[in-house]
């Protein structure tokens, strides 16, 4: 099968993208195995935390980053590997398969198999680590012998628009094969808690220096400057978690705000956005521009829905607003209420009138060197790279009895 290689910068993508933190990982004391980790996500999608720790990683040892395969139109070519080396060395992997194979899940699972045997062969892993973001990898892994299998459950995938049928029933078999499950927030970590024996919460963090730039004097990005003032701002994917209705009226009883929408449009129709004259939908940004965008709000706000796809979640994007230096509003997210709510460092609410005047104090709270202290404070417990040293240490609790 033959294998492709491709050493290529980063792709421009979107709303929180591909570019990497400043910050560096902390030094280790002793070599990691080789780690592989199996994600839905592209690694030129959006920066988020599959790309957070895998960057860290990767400073320390070969890491293997393996994408969903990519299904061609021929029927006639041969399933093959393709290879993009990004930040530090890490190595995107994409198995290239011919069309016929898409409805064909055990076909296109073994194939994927045979294609990534052979290159972990060529490349002489032999004691590596096998992380998981999405249990459906299994069907293309479960031959392997990993040395420690981790599954990051940074989301409630089951309960996501278009979720796979057999999803519940993989993460079963995934709880039975890892060591460890980490959680990417608390709300998480008490559903899975109950169903895996050695599960650890790792809620959403960030590179506070990154975005602290946005406390600094930056150039206004062009596509924001001709924009009024107030600004209430969100970033992210756009998609099923968006409160569509929320920023609808809040749009429509509150003209004199201009509302700042930036990110991919991914699994809604875009027609169904509200289209007012005040609502700007931006599109997708690279990472490392959005400390000049958030520089530019008055209010950075959280916006979404009450819904299946929302109830475990853990927004990376509310420490990132506040270090920031912005107010921020959000809809009543379990792991926003707790800790940001209770600490007063959030404001909560969940109707259109609430929200509305939630914006209206948040206005004026830029003002407030007490609360500007408080979040300072709360910041300074947390880091990606606290997130990451924790997991190695788990990490290396486990390795040699694994081996």
């Amino acid at each position: 099968m033959p294998l492709s290689t491709t050493a290529e910068p980063p792709l421009r993508a979107s709303a929180t993208s591909q570019s990497e933190p400043a910050a560096p990982a902390q030094p280790v004391h002793s070599p990691l195995p080789d780690l592989v980790c199996f994600a839905h996500l592209h690694w030129d999608f959006v920066w988020q935390r599959p790309q957070h720790l895998m960057s860290r990683f990767a400073q320390h040892g070969r890491v293997y980053y393996v994408e969903e395969p990519f299904f061609h139109i021929d029927d006639l070519i041969e399933p093959h590997l393709e290879v993009k080396e990004r930040q530090h060395g890490l190595k995107v992997l994409v198995v290239h398969l011919p069309s016929q194979l898409r409805s064909q899940e055990e076909a296109a699972d073994q194939a994927q198999y045979e294609v990534l045997r052979q290159y972990f062969a060529e490349q002489e892993l032999q004691q590596y680590i096998f992380w998981y973001y999405t249990p459906m990898a299994l069907g293309k892994s479960r031959q392997f012998s990993p040395v420690l299998t981790i599954y990051d459950c940074m989301d409630e995938l089951a309960a996501f628009k278009f979720a796979p049928p057999a999803l519940r029933e993989r993460e079963q078999e995934l709880f039975g094969r890892a060591e460890y499950v980490f959680t990417g927030g608390h709300t998480l970590y008490e559903a899975k808690r109950q169903q895996h024996p050695n599960a650890h919460p790792f809620p959403s963090s960030i590179d506070k220096a990154h975005f602290g730039q946005a406390r600094q004097p930056m150039p206004e990005p062009q596509d924001q400057a001709g924009i009024a003032h107030p600004r209430i701002g969100f970033f992210g994917v756009v998609d099923e978690r968006l409160d569509i209705e929320l920023l609808r009226q809040l749009a429509d009883n509150h003209p004199e705000w201009q509302f700042v929408i930036i990110g991919p449009v991914v699994k809604i129709d875009p027609a169904t956005l509200p289209r007012q004259q005040n609502v700007h939908y931006l599109g997708s940004k690279d990472y490392q521009e959005l400390p000049a965008y958030l520089r530019g709000w008055d209010v950075a706000t959280l916006l979404f829905a009450d819904n299946e796809s929302t109830k475990f979640i853990s927004p990376t994007k509310t420490p990132e607003y506040l270090a920031a230096g912005r107010p921020v509003v959000s809809t009543p997210i379990r792991d926003v209420v707790r800790p940001y709510g209770e600490l007063d460092l959030v404001q909560i609410a969940a109707t259109a009138p609430e929200f509305g005047e939630a914006i209206e104090r948040a206005l004026t709270q830029t003002q407030d060197a007490d609360w500007r202290q408080r979040t300072d404070a709360y910041l300074a417990t947390i880091s990606w790279d606290q997130t990451w040293d924790q997991m190695v240490a788990l990490i290396r609790h486990k390795l040699p009895a694994s081996r």
